[in-house]
């Protein structure tokens, strides 16, 4: 492809995410996919750019004044790639597969962004950190001191990291076998069998995806899996397993052995889930809709897990390297009805735990309103009678991860990981035990996560 049809084609895909209400990698999959006649070289061109253009939203709309995606893509050759507005003017030529022809009112905009910075001193705050508005104040709240790091670190790019599937293989292994497909990968933060590799590589294509060897999953989320301290035999519940990502890790430490449940209200997430659980050997799990039929199901496995898994549905803000276009989606009553279906879940995970069993919430946010809070308030209320907040600390241990590792204090009752202290996504975890019968209920404080 041509540097101008490269452009064209970053356009196209740009449409396509904002008009689909999708996140933006699954829009880019299918884009990707009807259009094999593009090179390696192109579709990362054209990824990077659209990407790259996501990232810097707020920045190029207030220079262009929330201009078309068009506009957007002119600004950012100037502003980013510093091209003179000649050198853009050759890229759009409207012949073959270029962009049409620059407007009046594009050349003025061209020339009058020559020279100028990315971001000017002028700016607005919530531009430059490319956030709207409105959540800004909740956002510096819940991240501390030092949340201009935590925020610019929410959007830079993020890494790809893999699992390596222990029904199938260990660290070593998996590893050796990215190597023999010509992927290099090297060891991933605090999971210890996260594997992290560089750049961007078609893992689909290679025998280790392929024969199950591996999974793609942030070392947070692998973390976060972990603290379940899911042991062989044990009757566990996945409640929002989506495509199973957390499932397959659970499913993992449980060695085949014991009973797996991963629960959705989505028919083709599920879908989704089995072909991966196929994938890679797992045959202790069953799949469960939550239609009417699965919610009555539900209802009559009151008390049967040793384990509930919720991996709630969240605002995402701590994937946002992930799905950059995702903040712009968010709106205010949006937190509000989402704290509403976490309070419950919370509520109806809480009935399915066996005493002396646990609960173990889990949010991809780092907002305290989702995750604090949501515990907190769980904790206070009736439905948390008889569940006190345990230790991170303790779980850590608990599910063999290296002590020194442990990124908490021994007091916290709550886990926070962030791109910018621990190189993984943003992921919130709280474990929570339900007495054993005759025990006494009194415990520490909820959602402590210092």
């Amino acid at each position: 492809m041509t540097p101008g049809a490269r452009l064209a084609a970053s356009l196209d895909l740009l449409t396509e995410i904002a008009a689909d209400p999708r996140p933006a990698d699954a829009v880019a999959q299918t884009f990707l996919r009807a259009r094999r006649y593009m090179g390696a070289g192109d579709r990362r061109a054209v990824t990077e750019r659209v990407y790259g253009l996501l990232r810097r939203h707020a920045r190029l709309g207030w220079w262009t004044g929330d201009g078309s995606p068009r506009e957007r893509l002119i600004a950012d050759l100037v502003l980013t790639d510093r091209l003179p507005p000649k050198a853009i003017k050759a890229l759009f030529t409207g012949q073959g597969h270029d962009p049409e022809p620059l407007t009046s009112a594009e050349r003025t905009l061209a020339d009058r962004l020559v020279g100028q910075p990315l971001e000017p001193r002028e700016m607005p705050e919530a531009a430059r950190l490319e956030l709207p508005d409105w959540l800004l104040p909740a956002l510096t709240e819940s991240l501390g001191p030092d949340w201009r790091a935590a925020l610019a670190a929410l959007n830079a790019e993020a890494p790809l990291d893999l699992r390596a599937n222990t029904l199938k293989t260990d660290r070593d292994g998996a590893r050796a076998a990215l190597a023999e497909a010509g992927i290099k990968a090297t060891d991933g933060p605090l999971a210890p069998l996260a594997l992290r590799v560089a750049g961007r590589v078609n893992l689909a294509a290679t025998a280790p995806f392929r024969d199950g060897l591996v999974e793609v999953q942030d070392a947070g989320s692998q973390v976060a899996a972990a603290l379940a301290g899911v042991t062989p035999g044990m009757a566990v519940c996945d409640l929002c397993a989506g495509a199973g990502g957390k499932t397959l890790a659970l499913a993992a430490a449980m060695a085949g052995r014991g009973r797996l449940v991963a629960c959705d209200v989505s028919a083709p997430r599920l879908d989704r889930a089995k072909v991966r659980l196929r994938r890679a050997g797992v045959h202790n799990a069953t799949l469960h809709v939550l239609d009417e039929t699965g919610r009555k199901w539900l209802k009559r496995q009151t008390g049967g897990f040793d384990r509930v898994l919720v991996d709630a549905p969240c605002s995402g803000t701590g994937a946002w390297r992930r799905n950059p276009d995702a903040r712009w989606r968010l709106a205010p009553e949006s937190l509000e009805s989402l704290a509403a279906e976490q309070d419950g879940l919370l509520a109806r995970a809480a009935r399915l735990v066996k005493p002396g069993g646990r609960l173990i919430y889990v949010t991809c946010s780092v907002l305290r309103g989702e995750n604090e809070d949501r515990v907190a308030a769980f904790l206070n209320g009736p439905a948390g009678e008889g569940f006190t907040a345990v230790p991170v600390a303790r779980a850590w241990g608990e599910a063999g991860l290296p002590a020194e590792t442990c990124p908490v204090g021994p007091d916290a009752t709550a886990l926070r990981l962030s791109p910018a202290d621990h190189d993984t996504d943003g992921f919130f975890v709280a474990v929570l035990e339900k007495a054993a019968e005759g025990a006494d209920r009194t415990g520490p404080s909820p959602a402590s996560s210092v």
